[in-house]
This record gives structure tokens, sequence and C-alpha cells, in this order.
């Protein structure tokens, strides 16, 4: 992951097959999640993964709540894709984010973006 903005809180991360889900993946009882403390260079690895087709879903929690802070319905928090997929009014389709996992996982490079 690069841009991380600060080392304040966590990032949160969220891999999953499910396209409705994607990209809180919050009711997604298959999805892959995995949470690291933001600090320096951070890395992730999701561990398990069966192949298929998944999109990732990343979020810096700044401030540690656990969920996307909004301000005039825009994030306020870091917030990336795999991929690199641009949101642009609104999150990317899952298409636009998605990649294969075959026996290895992929490795992506995400930057996290932020509006504020």
């Amino acid at each position: 992951m690069t841009n991380l903005r600060s080392g304040k809180g966590r990032v949160l991360a969220c891999m999953t097959r499910s396209a409705s889900s994607f990209p809180k993946c919050g009711k997604d009882r298959l999805a892959f999640r995995v949470m690291v403390p933001a600090s320096g260079e951070v890395r992730l690895r999701f561990e398990g993964v069966p192949a298929g087709t998944y999109a990732i879903a990343l979020l810096h929690d700044e401030n540690g709540n656990g969920k996307a802070d909004k301000a005039l319905m825009l994030p306020r928090e870091g917030f990336g894709f795999s991929r690199d997929a641009e949101a642009r009014m609104g999150p990317p389709k899952f298409r636009d984010a998605a990649i294969e996992v075959g026996p290895r996982l992929p490795r992506q490079t995400i930057k996290m973006r932020y509006i504020f």
C-alpha cells in the first residue's frame, strides 16, 4: 500500500467475491478481513483464500472507530481498491477492482486516496 497519510489508527481490508457486498463487505460472511496498525510501510496478507475472482477494499481508519467517517457524504478517511481502481462519484464497480486469485495470491499495490 502506498500514500498512507499518517501512522494514526489502523488499516482495515476486506477481500470479497460478492459484487453485491463490495466495497463494504459487512454482510458477506465469506469475505476475508485483515486489520493492521497504520504505521510506516503497510503490507497486508490474506490467508487461506481459494481460487476465484475477488475485489479488495481498504480503509485507513485514522480514529480507530471501525467505520468510514464521512463529511458531506464524502469519505473523511483514506480508501483504496484492488487494481488501484478509482472512485468517481462513488466507489468503483466490482468488475473494475476484480482480481483473479489462483494457487498463489497475486500482489497488489494499492494507493490510499484521501479527499479531505
